[in-house]
């Protein structure tokens, strides 16, 4: 197709793609362009806080952030680096406590055909690179996944897509938004294939020389398959993809965590220091891993949330709030697994010093709390099972309906 690497991401088809989901009936968030700060705020005001924010002009989603006030977009606009009218600032509203999920599909411009949906651990706002997704997906109701299956092959048809594309989607309130639509090869598809038993490179490069072959196209006889394992690995993570194969989500989680040489640790303490927002989860997290043997340390209001849910938990100072304080107990080796999720400029301040300090004692660190949910989960698997299931590949694939 000659196209750049995230082709409908780009501001110059930003609109010319709108234009075809509004063509097709497909919902997209609320977005616009802006190239100075009052077109900025004024977009924002027509959308609602908050709103996400990137460069037009850049790959891989580097400059994205989600803006929550006119502050903030003001900032960022007037940190903003080479934005002209032909190189905007995009602004889309941001999907509150959206599951994000992705399709990888195999078209030859009129038969689409999707393996598998994939859906994202963390919630949509981080970004997908340092997201970890599970396939085939686990929440999903049966009606979202034929949506996003309708959704893709309507997109692929439209677009003339003949070879390889993957699709990215956001589930809000229930309803299925796009996010982005890019026709090629997505880092994903050689996670998809090894999972499904299916050869999506060979089969999309049989598509689209046919014309030299004289071969038919092979999507129409593809048959949907019932995959009864689950797989489950950073998607980049900057340093390489993983993948975890079991028939146990929670099992399936720790391989992977296990793939990116940090292993989960079985018993210690662990950190907990959450912003207001995720105070709500809070309880679930950590009586998920008191369950599991580990003792719980936690900083001011999380501490005491969970003192006054029954829940014995020790108090610890944040960064210039005393001593021994959090950086004390990481580098005294007190600390197993830290749950940080920071909200203000001072918790971000404090978050980037406790991520060095974690990285450097080799400590598993998780900045969410799907992740930590996750986490628990596959904390819980490892101690009902004892040991981790083993089998082959071919094990696998023989399993596949």
């Amino acid at each position: 197709l000659g196209t750049s690497p995230e082709v409908i991401d780009m501001a110059e088809d930003r609109d010319l793609f709108r234009a075809m989901m509004d063509k097709l009936g497909i919902p997209m968030p609320e977005a616009g362009m802006a190239v100075d700060v009052d077109e900025a705020l004024a977009i924002a005001e027509k959308i609602g806080y908050p709103v996400m924010v990137r460069p037009s002009y850049v790959l891989g989603g580097r400059g994205m952030e989600v803006v929550h006030d006119d502050e903030a977009m003001t900032f960022y606009m007037r940190a903003a680096v080479g934005v002209t009218p032909d190189r905007p600032i995009l602004i889309d509203r941001f999907l509150h406590h959206a599951t994000e999920c992705e399709a990888d599909a195999i078209s030859d411009g009129e038969n689409v055909f999707v393996p598998a949906v994939m859906e994202h651990i963390e919630l949509a706002g981080i970004h997908s690179g340092d997201s970890a997704c599970i396939l085939p997906s686990r929440n999903l109701t049966k009606d979202q996944v034929e949506t996003i299956r309708d959704y893709t092959s309507r997109i692929a048809k439209e677009m003339h897509v003949v070879g390889l594309m993957n699709m990215q989607y956001a589930i809000e309130d229930g309803e299925v938004y796009v996010l982005e639509a890019n026709p090629r090869a997505s880092r994903t598809v050689p996670l998809v294939s090894k999972v499904c038993n299916i050869k999506m490179v060979k089969l999309a490069t049989d598509i689209m020389t046919s014309y030299l072959t004289g071969r038919p196209s092979p999507v129409p006889a593809l048959k949907e398959k019932k995959i009864p394992h689950y797989v489950l690995g950073p998607e980049m993570r900057s340093t390489g993809e993983v993948l975890g194969m079991s028939t146990s989500v929670g099992e399936a989680i720790y391989k992977a965590q296990e793939a990116t040489q940090t292993r989960l640790p079985s018993s210690g303490t662990v950190l907990l220091s959450v912003n207001d927002k995720d105070k709500i989860e809070l309880i679930e997290v950590a009586r998920g891993f008191y369950e599991c043997g580990f003792t719980l340390m936690g900083t001011g209001r999380t501490c005491d949330v969970m003192v006054a849910a029954g829940l014995p938990a020790e108090k610890v100072c944040k960064i210039n709030e005393g001593r021994p304080n959090i950086l004390d107990k990481i580098t005294n080796g007190e600390v197993a697994i830290i749950i940080n999720t920071p909200n203000d400029k001072k918790g971000r301040g404090d978050d980037s010093y406790i991520r060095k300090a974690a990285v450097k004692a080799k400590i598993p660190y998780f900045t969410n709390m799907a992740a930590a949910k996750a986490t628990v989960q596959a904390l819980r698997s490892i101690k009902k099972n004892g040991h981790l299931e083993v089998k082959s590949l071919q094990e696998f694939h023989s399993e596949i309906q």
